[in-house]
């Protein structure tokens, strides 16, 4: 057997050892799915003909499942069939820590140790440090980009990922052929070709046309709802982090995603970042800034980030989480809501800021306090955990005794 063969043997062994480990990443918390249970029921074989297909250039894509997400805000989503889900695992695996290490440290989104709480820390951080522990007066701009996902241009994208693969992966011609294929399949897949609806097609009705694939440009767009899309969201606004911060010399700066602030003594310095920023995003990734999402004020004023009003030495919830914690209960009084795990939930969020006057006030209203009576629960003195009502006659189990 010739050398090449048995390097052609190896290494789809080891694309069907991949499979497998993108396998078990892809069915956490989802053990009980009808098409994960269904890909489990034959296992072996399942991996070994998804990897056959992968290394003979024959993997297609099935049909999506779209829906409506209404929680926390109204969201079109596309849910790809399990064994995409395992390929989008494995692409993800492969390029995940590379791609982390070209990203600036104030890119928060979908990444290890980094996330919504790391995000807020650090806007903090800014906030104290531009003011000199808010002893001198600073600015705060913050910009949002226009139907982010629906608008990423699919050429850009690839042409960006494939830079990258050939830089990356430069030594091992088997891994970067592999991954350039399964990319191109999955960047230029539209699933509004071939998906399922699932719910009502009123579901849509309200949803702005640039937040859905249904009304996306030509070639462009990504799927909310696969893995791959959060490490293409990142990738595709890299190079305007690192021309934001070595460029424009911005040093108090972050994004979430789509969703950038700054930072500045300078208020005119600021207002000259927004047609900079726009020609950058309009020339390079064919994109645009909302224009009805610009927000410049001075930073008594707070800024409004990822859920949280980030003001001088303190930081309050937004109204998001409120309105959405009070319709819980509502639904709690309408007997559509029997499970009261979701009250520790949003007090626990709420306490990691300076909330303790507001969740005294939630928790005294008349409808909380039915929601409460209903599930025989009690809040506890400071308002940061519930607990079941404590009974005049408790049963110990250990002793038998009353």
């Amino acid at each position: 057997m010739s050398i090449k063969i048995k390097q052609l043997k190896r290494q789809a062994q080891k694309l069907n050892q991949r499979v497998k480990l993108a396998y078990t990443q892809a069915r956490k918390r989802k053990k009980w799915k009808l098409n994960t249970l269904q890909f489990s029921l034959e296992l072996e074989s399942n991996c070994l003909k998804l990897a056959k297909e992968i290394e003979k250039r024959q993997y297609n894509i099935k049909p999506s499942l779209a829906f409506i997400c209404f929680q926390p805000i109204k969201r079109e989503i596309f849910a790809g069939d399990f064994r995409d889900r395992v390929v989008h695992h494995y692409v993800f695996t492969k390029l995940y820590h590379h791609y982390d290490k070209l990203l600036i440290n104030d890119c928060y989104s979908c990444r290890l140790n980094k996330g919504t709480g790391y995000g807020i820390k650090r806007a903090n951080s800014y906030l104290r440090s531009v003011s000199s522990n808010f002893k001198k007066p600073a600015y705060v701009l913050k910009l949002d980009i226009s139907g982010y996902f629906m608008s990423i241009n699919r050429d850009v994208l690839y042409q960006i990922n494939k830079d990258l693969i050939k830089k990356i992966f430069k030594n091992n011609e088997y891994e970067k052929s592999t991954l350039l294929y399964l990319l191109k399949k999955i960047i230029f897949n539209d699933p509004t070709l071939n998906c399922k609806i699932k719910g009502k097609h009123q579901d849509w009705y309200k949803l702005p046309k640039n937040k859905s694939l249904f009304f996306a440009k030509n070639n462009c767009g990504l799927p909310i709802g696969n893995l791959t899309s959060q490490l293409f969201g990142n990738i595709y606004l890299n190079g305007l982090d690192h021309y934001i911060k070595e460029k424009l010399k911005c040093r108090y700066y972050g994004r979430y995603v789509d969703d950038m602030f700054f930072m500045h003594e300078d208020k005119e310095f600021l207002k000259d970042l927004i047609p900079k920023i726009s020609k950058y995003l309009q020339d390079n990734l064919s994109l645009e800034l909302h224009p009805q999402k610009i927000y410049l004020q001075e930073i008594n004023k707070g800024l409004p980030f990822l859920g949280a009003i980030i003001k001088p030495h303190r930081i309050y919830p937004g109204k998001r989480i409120i309105k959405s914690f009070r319709e819980k209960i509502s639904l709690v009084v309408e007997r559509k809501l029997t499970n009261p795990s979701f009250f520790n939930s949003y007090l626990g969020q709420l306490k990691k800021y300076n909330s303790y006057n507001l969740r005294k006030k939630i928790m005294t209203e008349a409808k909380t306090v039915l929601a409460l009576e209903i599930l025989k629960y009690e809040v506890n003195d400071n308002y940061s955990k519930i607990e079941p009502k404590k009974t005049l006659f408790s049963h110990d189990r250990a002793t038998g005794n009353e």
